[in-house]
């Protein structure tokens, strides 16, 4: 397996009804054991959860203000981090909220500056403003621990929010991070390619993700991206991390997870790679698994703080 050493690996445990397997890079307890556990919770409001219009602003005097969905309840909260040019609507955004609602924890989410209902231009949009974006809902909206899950480009920015706010960040949830992603995309290109997008000023990628076929990626946020890398060097994170991906993922090879776990420092780290899912990993199960992985970090800390 690319970028794990075999001493971080403790466990290889798979589940056939599920069609995923877990790789524990700690002495914790899994989440194969907590299906075990828990089936009985099930989420019974998934094909039916409803899409929330009304939302507030994050008034921020030098920054663009930010669109934001707020739930008050208990501790930890929850934050979800959206991916590339995604906003707070999302399928995933809109299940986790009919979590929290369920359980009565706390719960934000939030579009990007220049990304749906929030203020700035997205052509001037970067990796580090997005960065941004994300220590200000922690900073000035967030009450207490949180957990943050991060979808694609999110999950990279929630390893980055979690090395600037130890104190808060209690525990990360990755779905198909995307850490290094765009750079490490762009460097793997033939020279010809990289020298003709950097006269060009864009990087025309196909993708089934747009309608018309492309995403359009300036070479200026391709080379500020660069000063956020994580991989060439151990990750300062020690909170317990989970790592969702699938491995039909045409946009981020599940290995970026692998590297990711082995990076890290922390000793709680898990790995649940899912057979038959895509990218954006939205299925029933792909919901079922993500909450009931947040579940099982709820119940952990819970623990661990009594």
């Amino acid at each position: 397996m690319a970028g794990v050493g075999t001493a971080a690996v403790a466990a290889w445990v798979p589940c056939r009804s599920w069609g995923w397997a877990s790789v524990s890079f700690g002495p914790h307890r899994g989440l194969s054991a907590l299906l075990a556990r828990k089936p009985q919770r099930a989420p019974r409001w998934l094909p039916a959860f409803r899409q929330k219009t009304l939302f507030s602003f994050l008034n921020r005097p030098d920054l663009p203000n930010l669109a934001y969905k707020r739930l008050k309840g208990k501790s930890p909260g929850i934050i979800f981090i959206p991916g590339y040019r995604s906003n707070m609507n999302g399928t995933k955004a809109l299940a986790i909220e009919e979590f929290c609602k369920s359980l009565g924890h706390a719960y934000i989410r939030f579009d990007y500056s220049g990304v749906g209902s929030s203020d700035g231009n997205l052509q001037e949009s970067t990796v580090g403003k997005w960065r941004k974006d994300v220590l200000s809902i922690i900073d000035d909206l967030a009450v207490g621990p949180q957990i943050l899950v991060g979808a694609s480009l999110g999950g990279w920015l929630m390893l980055h929010a979690a090395i600037a706010r130890p104190e808060k960040v209690v525990a990360l949830i990755g779905v198909a991070t995307a850490a290094d992603n765009i750079v490490t995309q762009f460097n793997q290109l033939p020279v010809e390619l990289k020298k003709e997008v950097e006269m060009k000023g864009v990087w025309s990628v196909p993708s089934k993700y747009f309608e018309e076929g492309f995403d359009h990626i300036q070479y200026s946020f391709i080379k500020e991206a660069e000063h956020h890398c994580l991989l060439h060097s151990p990750i300062p994170v020690n909170c317990p991390v989970r790592l969702l991906h699938g491995m039909k993922d045409d946009i981020v090879p599940w290995h970026t997870s692998m590297q990711v776990a082995d990076r890290v420092l922390s000793t709680d780290v898990d790995v649940i790679l899912r057979k038959h899912s895509d990218h954006r990993m939205k299925e029933k199960a792909d919901i079922q698994l993500l909450v009931y992985t947040i579940d099982d970090l709820i119940d952990k800390l819970s623990t661990i703080v009594n």
